[in-house]
């Protein structure tokens, strides 16, 4: 170094030299700081966080609805695997779950009938002691007045129509013979019988299939007969009992049903519940009144022309009237058919007033009854009634209607604002 302090060629840096190079390769060649991220908040949903640059501004063409969506942008949503034997074994659990519960619900097929139908009653009768509630008594008195109302109503039915609906169906069995004689003894079977040899038809499927002299076929036959009305009264002795614990503990079951729902949801979940479970109840009582009419109707057209068994016909018209939409027009069809083995007459008098009397209760008579219960368009209600008749029979298509309302309830009020918020 020479004396004015500046370094000789040969001399070696010292070590502040060195730092001040450093520090200016630093200077040159700046470390990137990370990219960091914000998080944007929305009320409906999440929304993934923008990436930003050094100064904090996303890059250009983010969010733009022209750019091509990178898979890198979009968040990753739903559940994640690590391990293709862990999916494995979570989809044959999921399998085996779905077998288990299809198993338990085939094996349990009948009883989860008798559950459907006591809770459809017990839904038809809470109407009844709601209205005793709104009268200040407590809820077992409504309980207790309404189960006793319904067992008047069938002691009555059973005092009163049943003896007489036997006694006709045995005139009617009796005589089944030969008025069967007079149908085939007929110009217009007769002139059948030449066309489609309808006789020799019924004659050999009598002879083939009908237990004839056999003893051990006519024992099946009975200890069939027998073990059906076994059934049957049993079924009604479990659906009433299971219909009498539903009524008196519904408020119960309704609450901790809704305890179920998210606590943000559940005021909605407890309004469209009441509404349809309120619809179910004012249509079993309507439906009741409908055909208890209609039954009404039938008796005294029978009584005006003068047709055998009018009790008789108009019990089986009243049971017709129970399904909606095609019941009482197949049960005045059936009517009118038994009508005919008295005369042409006879039949065309009564058809005229039965049906005339359909067109005031769709018109007049229904309008009225159901007009707290349901509004279903026709084409869903007839619809909904041959399915559920397909599914579960007669009491398919009594719940078909109702079932039929929910789910257009729920349609109007979830399903369509949800979709219109989008």
């Amino acid at each position: 170094m020479d004396q004015h302090g500046d370094s000789l060629p040969g001399d070696r840096a010292p070590a502040s030299r060195t730092a001040r190079l450093l520090e200016r390769a630093r200077r040159l060649n700046p470390a990137r700081p990370r990219p960091t991220f914000t998080v944007q908040e929305c009320h409906d949903r999440a929304v993934a966080p923008a990436p930003t640059d050094e100064d904090g501004q996303e890059p250009a063409g983010y969010g733009d609805p022209a750019r091509p969506v990178d898979r890198h942008d979009r968040p990753h949503s739903g559940l994640q695997f690590g391990s293709p034997v862990a999916l494995g074994f979570l989809l044959t659990t999921g399998v085996g779950l779905a077998l288990v519960i299809f198993t338990v619900i085939s094996a349990n097929q009948q009883l989860l009938v008798w559950i459907m139908a006591s809770l459809f009653i017990a839904l038809g009768l809470d109407p009844i002691v709601r209205r005793f509630e709104s009268w200040g008594a407590p809820r077992g008195v409504g309980v207790s007045a309404a189960v006793l109302g319904l067992a008047a109503l069938l002691a009555a039915f059973l005092a009163l129509l049943v003896p007489t609906v036997i006694d006709q169906g045995t005139q009617f069995v009796q005589g089944l013979p030969g008025t069967i004689d007079e149908i085939m003894a007929s110009a217009w079977f007769q002139e059948l019988d030449r066309q489609f040899h309808v006789q020799e038809a019924i004659q050999a499927q009598l002879a083939g299939g009908g237990a004839g002299g056999d003893p051990e076929r006519l024992a099946t036959t009975f200890v069939g007969i027998g073990t059906a009305l076994m059934n049957a009264v049993s079924s009604t002795i479990v659906i009433l009992v299971l219909t009498l614990y539903f009524l008196a503990s519904l408020p119960h079951i309704k609450y901790w049903a809704y305890r179920l729902a998210p606590h943000s949801k559940r005021a909605r979940v407890e309004y469209l519940a009441e509404e349809i479970t309120s619809s179910v109840g004012h249509y079993v009582m309507g439906q009741s009144l409908v055909a208890l009419l209609n039954g009404v109707v039938a008796f005294i057209a029978l009584m005006i022309v003068g047709a055998p068994f009018p009790a008789l016909l108009a019990f089986v018209a009243a049971l017709f009237a129970f399904v909606p939409l095609v019941g009482a027009m197949l049960g005045g069809i059936l009517l009118t058919l038994i009508s005919l083995t008295v005369s042409w007459q006879t039949a065309a008098v009564f058809a005229a007033i039965y049906f005339l009397y359909l067109q005031i209760e769709a018109y007049v008579v229904s309008p009225r009854v159901m007009r707290r219960a349901v509004a279903v368009p026709a084409t869903v209600a007839v619809i909904a009634v041959i399915a559920g008749g397909t599914l579960l029979g007669v009491l398919g298509a009594l719940m078909a209607i109702p079932t039929a309302a929910a789910v257009m309830l729920l349609l109007r009020e979830v399903f369509i604002p949800r979709q219109d918020r989008r």
